[in-house]
Formats: structure tokens, sequence, C-alpha cells
């Protein structure tokens, strides 16, 4: 459970957000300090499972053949097939549109080889090269983790965002989404609390609130 501070500050964020015409995203903006990020090392690159959700669609490709391909169709957006892989591979212009538009990829292990050959040079810049699927790894249950799941990435800036939730999302479940991130921040950073500057909450066009 996420302390009252963080609470109170998403609270104000929600309650000074102007009303709009459309369903706003809450997001963190995180800003770091004493840390050398042009070494790769000490950059924070994290997927992190939300305990109460995203409050938004998460788009997911699965690549898969056989069975695992039939099971992922019930729960992906889309299910392609290594023939449809190859095909990607070349028509640059449609791999890229893919990968923007896509959230996370998911992959059977024994594709990783050919989509790092077809699609390496697409997904890895963006950092969406796919979750490898072991077989014994159940795809259904992987697809809606992801489903919740965000990625917290800093590349070589100070100041990065990630999304906590939507506007109609409670304070508390938002708060505790912060909480679980703000945890695995401090866990993975060099000197932990002492290389985050500051943290702030807000809405998609609302006012910044600083929560830490």
């Amino acid at each position: 459970m996420a302390d009252n501070e963080i609470e109170q500050a998403v609270s104000r964020a929600l309650e000074d957000s102007p009303e709009r015409n459309f369903r706003e995203t809450v997001d963190l903006a995180i800003n770091l300090r004493d840390l050398d990020l042009n070494d790769p090392s000490n950059r924070v690159d994290e997927s992190i499972v939300l305990p109460s959700g995203t409050g938004q669609e998460t788009q997911i490709i699965v690549f898969a053949e056989g069975e695992t391909a039939l099971r992922a169709e019930d729960v992906a957006d889309d299910v392609l097939s290594g023939d449809e892989l190859e095909e990607l591979g070349d028509d640059d212009d449609a791999a890229k549109d893919l990968a923007d538009a896509t959230d996370f990829f998911i992959a059977e292990a024994s594709m990783m080889q050919d989509i790092g050959r077809y699609l390496g040079t697409v997904l890895g810049p963006r950092g969406k090269m796919p979750t490898p699927l072991q077989p014994d790894d159940d795809v259904v249950e992987t697809v809606n983790r992801m489903k919740n799941t965000v990625q917290l990435r800093s590349g070589d800036r100070r100041t990065f965002h990630t999304r906590v939730g939507a506007e109609d999302m409670s304070a508390e479940d938002i708060s505790d989404n912060i909480d679980v991130i703000i945890r695995r921040l401090h866990s993975n950073l060099e000197k932990g609390p002492l290389n985050v500057d500051t943290i702030f909450v807000k809405t998609t066009m609302g006012p910044s609130v600083e929560v830490a």
C-alpha cells in the first residue's frame, strides 16, 4: 500500500486537471541525479507489472506458430507467423509502423533468432525486442500480465516518463502503481533514493504535482 503523501499528490493531480473531452492518462515524470547516463549500465530499463493495471488499452503482438498461435489469438491484438515475420523484414516502412503502434511484442523462443535477423534493426533501437516465450510458458498468462505492464526506460536522459494509470481510476489504485515503480527504481539505482532528484505526477493535460 502506498504512503499517504503519494495518494495526496495523486488526488491533487486528479482534482486540478481541467475537464477534457477525452480520457486522460496519468503519467509519472522521474528526474534522476548524480548518474552518468552515457554509461548504459547506469540507465534505467525495467518492465514493471502495475498492481492496479495501466487503465489503458495495451497493444500486444505475438510471434508464434501452431498451438501457441491459436491460444494467443484469444488474448493478443495480433498473432504473426514466421512467414509474416519474413514479409515484415522485407518492408521497412510496415515494420516501423507496427513497432510504433505496438506496446509489447512476445515471441516463441524458437523464433527469436529470426526476429533479430528480420526486425532487430527496427525493434532494437526502440527497446521493443520481444519477450521470449519458453516452451513451458503459458502464452495467455504472459499476454495478460503484459497488458498490466509498463516500461520504465531512461535512455541517456535524466528525465523520463511512464504511464501509471488513467484519470477515472481511484487515487488509491494509481498511488499503489506509483509506489511499486518507486520501490523498483530505488532498488535498481546505484545509490537508491539518492539518485532520484524529483518525481511528479500529472494527467495528460493537467498540472504537475510533486510526489517525491
